[in-house]
């Protein structure tokens, strides 16, 4: 699908990319990896044709610059840094949809599942939305298409927890069907997506090797967690995940994407002083094992019964 063969790029007198030889097949997940100033960016910019480089690349045998309509039909694309557009998210999706000969309501659908509504902005312009809506719109605009190719740079910065497990749902649906590309500088962000492990570092590969492929894109844990005593800052980091606050006012409950598991850990490794006690459990399970003392906590009824009365 992608071939990189001795591949160059040097701006002025400073080498970028230094002879990068790699090819990537359908159904691979690669963690692009490296620091920043690692040429990442640059190599991707270079598969999309943006760059003129020495050496060869390809997808699927067709030069991203001389084939760059046909290529870029088979390619999704969710860069690192929003562009500064002007145009309203309606003449963006309508602009997009049209460009790779999509219905814009399969973006319109995925925005709504990000939880952006993307009809409700249809006149904001694109460039006076959140980090957060941007990222999200960028996203729906990149899997509310038939592709072949995801190209991703650091695709869950800027969301939410909720939304981050819709975006893993999603990559999990695409999974057999598309190669995927995520650049990222720090690998416990992406290392339970990919399949594969690709290190840049001064503008070479340093390392490529295939990892464990145990992690369901799609699945979710519940956790609870026990701190020794409250604590503002640690509650605060619970809040941004989603988690609520039990009456103990030391007990935190909620859910987190599977592939998260290594960034949550990550986030808790901080405050390690004051933890008691983790529990993880898959969802389905941790609910039926749970669901008598939800039924208590509520008043003798179930979490099903009180969402039907809401």
């Amino acid at each position: 699908m992608i071939n990189f063969s001795n591949v160059e790029k040097s701006f002025r007198r400073n080498a970028v990319l230094k002879g990068i030889n790699l090819k990537i097949a359908r159904g691979q997940r690669v963690a692009l990896v490296g620091s920043n100033g690692a040429g990442k960016t640059t190599l991707i910019r270079c598969l999309l044709g943006e760059y003129n480089c020495k050496g060869e690349v390809t997808i699927d045998d067709m030069d991203p610059r001389e084939h760059r309509q046909q290529v870029l039909l088979k390619v999704g694309f969710v860069p690192q840094l929003p562009p500064p557009l002007r145009m309203p998210v309606g003449q963006l999706i309508q602009f997009a949809s049209s460009l790779c000969n999509s219905d814009p309501e399969e973006m319109h659908d995925v925005a709504d599942m990000l939880g952006f509504d993307a009809r409700h902005f249809r006149h904001q312009p694109f460039v006076k939305l959140s980090g957060g809506q941007k990222q999200k719109l960028l996203i729906a605009v990149a899997l509310g298409r038939e592709c072949e190719l995801l190209v991703m740079d650091e695709p869950a910065a800027n969301l939410d927890p909720e939304a981050r497990h819709i975006l893993f749902k999603l990559l999990a649906e695409k999974q057999e069907s598309s190669a995927m590309l995520i650049s990222s500088h720090r690998l416990d962000e992406v290392a339970s997506l990919v399949n594969r492990v690709v290190e840049m570092d001064l503008g070479k590969i340093v390392l490529d090797d295939k990892v464990a492929d145990l992690v369901d894109m799609s699945s979710q844990l519940s956790c609870r967690v026990r701190m020794i005593k409250p604590e503002q800052a640690f509650a605060k980091a619970l809040t941004e995940w989603g988690f609520s606050k039990q009456s103990d006012d030391v007990s935190w409950n909620g859910f987190i994407a599977g592939p998260d598991r290594l960034r949550f850990l990550g986030m808790l490794s901080r405050y390690a002083a004051l933890l008691a006690d983790i529990e993880m459990h898959e969802a389905e399970t941790y609910e039926a094992e749970t669901s008598g003392v939800n039924a208590h906590a509520n008043g003798g009824h179930t979490k099903d019964e009180i969402n039907n009365v809401a």
